[in-house]
């Protein structure tokens, strides 16, 4: 099922964000535009779980594989902006439904296409993803975890989320590369 969310604009272009909540959602065409992007991110150096470019674009195109297969409206939901009928970015936001933690969610892999950074994007699908967890999920906050030293502790204050904590060093990108984990929250939604 696919559930069309906002629309907007960006100077002359439409702005189209939706979320995807079954895999059967997921178009051939969608699930290859995912791991373009995901694959051009994480090339280009960005924090979005492939850290050590070039990436292989068959482990990213099984890695997008399996987040559109676990897709469930209860536990697992991906989110979509694409600006005049092209992907733009994506995110996906999980819960755990064991009955412990599942009053909250996580972000996993927030990226958008490096042509259009600088246009809002990226803070639109926070910002949708926030009202799906609260207003559909019924969810009470949202977790991620972040690199340290690329600005994406400012990127999400800047919506809100609160650094709560870090793990120091936790992330060797290579001999003498090592960054924080910064842990963040946004609570309430």
């Amino acid at each position: 099922m696919i559930t069309t969310m906002t629309t907007a604009t960006t100077g002359d272009n439409a702005l189209l964000y939706t979320q995807l909540v079954t895999p059967d959602a997921a178009t051939d065409a969608l699930v290859s535009a995912l791991t373009e992007c995901w694959t051009e991110v994480s090339d280009a150096g960005g924090a979005a779980g492939f850290p050590f470019p070039p990436v292989d674009p068959a482990e990213v195109a099984a890695s997008v594989d399996r987040i559109v297969a676990d897709l469930d409206p209860a536990s697992s939901r991906l989110v979509v902006a694409t600006l005049d009928g092209t992907l733009a970015g994506w995110l996906n936001l999980r819960r755990d439904p064991h009955r412990l933690v599942a009053h909250w969610g996580t972000l996993h892999h927030v990226q958008t296409r490096l042509r259009v950074r600088g246009q809002g994007i990226g803070a639109g699908l926070v910002r949708q993803t926030r009202m799906i967890a609260r207003d559909e999920m019924g969810l009470e906050q949202l977790r991620l975890a972040a690199r340290g030293g690329v600005g994406l502790e400012e990127f999400y204050g800047r919506l809100g989320w609160q650094e709560v904590g870090r793990w120091p060093g936790a992330l060797r990108l290579a001999p003498g590369d090592d960054r924080d984990e910064v842990l963040m929250v946004l609570a309430p939604l």
